[in-house]
């Protein structure tokens, strides 16, 4: 078995996938995962370093999409070196799989993409672990189908993530009966707190309610069907380049971890 997936198995509390939504100046990025390993080493929670090199799925043509493949892993990189982190990101195309999987130990398929056979099968034929979220448009029993495009390579490393479904047209909400259909399904589950509280397609970006974070964070530990958290987090949302309107304040995160490590503890008495 994958260590890392071997990792994420393992008993404990919960782990962390957090970072930016997409690679910005490498000075940002090398603070912000220090912080982050920092955190999560004093909390007792296995960090996975997430960003995006490259976006695809933007609400208009003039937002932001990444520097890059060439860039963007290259600072991906540096991050995995300097702290010995596992690094997640996003991957679009086929094309680009064997480049991500030099780097990302971890390849998300994004929810916009969660139905792409050659997609998911590609990435998992990498032999890396592959993080499908469930489409805002499918429902939660449907993501079995998606495991099994990856399982039937023979990679079994798989983790399915919830990021809310679309409730109207400009809203998203969480059922969380849903971590207990994933969760049947053998696989860890992963809550993406900040995409579920996005408000898609405010104007030509996204809105979001990061203020319900911590809330909507603790409440599906509390489930005790959530293996890991998922969290975009910036030092200065409202300068980042991409979901500025839901990415967590890096300096808000300490206080949301502690919070769900409290129910996690309490899930023990």
């Amino acid at each position: 078995m994958n260590q890392l997936y071997r990792t994420l198995l393992q008993p404990g509390p919960f782990f962390l996938i957090a970072g930016p939504c997409v690679v910005e100046e490498e000075d940002l990025m090398l603070r912000t995962a220090e912080f982050l390993k920092e955190l999560c080493q004093r909390k007792g929670i296995t960090l996975v370093f997430k960003s995006s090199y490259r976006k695809a799925n933007r609400s208009s043509a003039n937002s932001a999409t990444g520097p890059g493949a060439e860039k963007g892993l290259n600072i991906l990189a540096k991050i995995k070196a300097q702290f010995a982190l596992p690094i997640l990101s996003d991957v679009h195309e086929c094309i680009e799989l064997s480049e991500a999987a030099e780097v990302c130990d971890i390849l998300q398929i994004p929810a916009f993409l969660s139905r792409q056979t050659a997609l998911i099968a590609g990435a998992a034929n990498t032999q890396r672990i592959v993080n499908i979220k469930k489409g805002q448009f499918m429902a939660p029993e449907d993501m079995i189908h998606a495991a099994a495009k990856a399982k039937e390579t023979g990679n079994n490393h798989i983790l399915l993530t919830e990021r809310g479904s679309s409730f109207g047209y400009h809203n998203l909400v969480v059922d969380f009966r849903g971590f207990a259909i994933m969760n049947s399904f053998g696989y860890p589950v992963v809550y993406d707190v900040t995409h579920s509280l996005q408000r898609p397609s405010q104007g030509n970006t996204s809105g979001g309610n990061p203020e319900f974070a911590a809330m909507m964070a603790r409440a599906a530990i509390a489930t005790c069907m959530v293996r890991g958290l998922f969290i975009e987090t910036h030092p200065e949302p409202h300068k980042a380049l991409s979901d500025a309107a839901s990415m967590l304040p890096l300096n808000q995160m300490e206080a949301l971890l502690d919070g769900c490590l409290q129910i996690a503890e309490a899930q023990k008495i």
